[in-house]
C-alpha cells in the first residue's frame, strides 16, 4: 500500500511516505517546533515521491502515548489531510514503532519508556521478530520504580527517552536489562508496516474517530505551596 506516516508524540517530528515499495522520509528532533516543521516535511516527502496526497491509500498516525500537545498536533494534521483527500487513518503505537526500530537488525525484547512527566513514564514491552512486533503488556503509566515484568526474565533492551529522563528508573531496573539502545524517539518509517497491516485487516478508521492514546487525563499539576 502507498501510505503517509507521521509522528510528533515526542520532541521528534517524523514523516515518511511509502510509494511502490520506496520510502522517503524526514526526521528532525527540535522541541516545540512541530507546528512549524510538520506540514513542510509532509510536502517535501510527497514531492520526493512524486505523488499527491490523493494518490495514497491512507495515513498512518503515530498515536502515542507521548506528549499531549505533540499527539494533538499530529492527530489534527492527519485528520485535516484525511478529510481533504478522502482517506482513512490507521492509528498505531509510537512506542511499538520505536521497539520495531530497535529490533530491525536482530530479534529483541524491548522495554520502551517515554517521559510522561510527574516522575512517571509511559511503558511498553514488546517482542520483535523480523517485522513483527508483539506487545507483551498493555501500555501503561509507570513510576520510577522496579518494573515487575523485568524480574520474570526475557533479556530486555531499554529504549526511549524516559530511561534517560529519569536515571532512577534505569538504576532500579539495570540488573534486569541486558543493555540500553541509543534510540530515544520514534521514526515514522517504522509506523508503515503496522499501519499497512491495520489497513489490510480493515482496522483503519474515519478521520473524526481518531482518539490519541493519552493514557492519562491529568496533564498538569499545581505545586503544593506552604502558607
Amino acid at each position: 500500500m502507498n501510505l503517509l506516516a507521521l509522528d510528533t508524540s515526542s520532541i521528534a517530528c517524523s514523516v515518511a511516505v511509502r510509494v511502490d515499495g520506496r520510502i522517503f522520509k524526514r526526521h528532525e528532533e527540535q522541541a516545540r517546533e512541530h507546528t512549524r516543521l510538520l506540514i513542510p516535511m509532509i510536502r517535501s516527502v510527497l514531492l520526493d515521491a512524486e505523488v499527491d496526497l490523493c494518490d495514497l491509500d491512507g495515513i498512518v498516525l503515530g498515536n502515542g502515548p507521548g506528549s499531549f500537545i505533540g499527539m494533538r498536533i499530529a492527530a489534527s494534521v492527519a485528520q485535516g489531510l484525511a478529510f481533504g483527500a478522502g482517506l482513512k487513518i490507521a492509528p498505531v503505537s509510537s512506542m511499538a514503532a520505536l521497539a520495531a526500530e530497535v529490533g530491525a537488525s536482530s530479534p529483541a525484547r524491548v522495554a520502551v519508556a517515554q517521559d510522561a512527566h510527574m516522575q512517571e513514564v509511559y511503558l511498553g514491552m514488546y517482542e520483535v521478530t523480523g517485522d513483527t512486533v508483539t506487545a507483551l503488556i498493555a501500555e501503561r503509566l509507570q513510576g520510577c520504580d522496579a518494573i515487575p515484568e523485568l524480574n520474570e526474565g526475557g533479556d530486555f533492551v531499554a529504549a526511549g527517552y524516559g530511561w534517560q529522563r529519569y536515571p532512577d528508573l534505569l538504576e532500579k531496573n539495570r540488573a534486569n536489562l541486558r543493555g540500553a539502545a541509543k534510540l530515544l524517539h520514534p521514526h515514522a518509517e517504522f509506523l508503515l508496516k503496522p499501519g499497512s497491516d491495520a489497513f489490510e485487516r480493515g482496522e483503519a478508521i474515519a478521520a473524526d474517530n481518531v482518539i490519541p492514546a493519552y493514557l492519562r487525563q491529568k496533564v498538569a499539576e499545581i505545586p503544593n505551596r506552604k502558607v
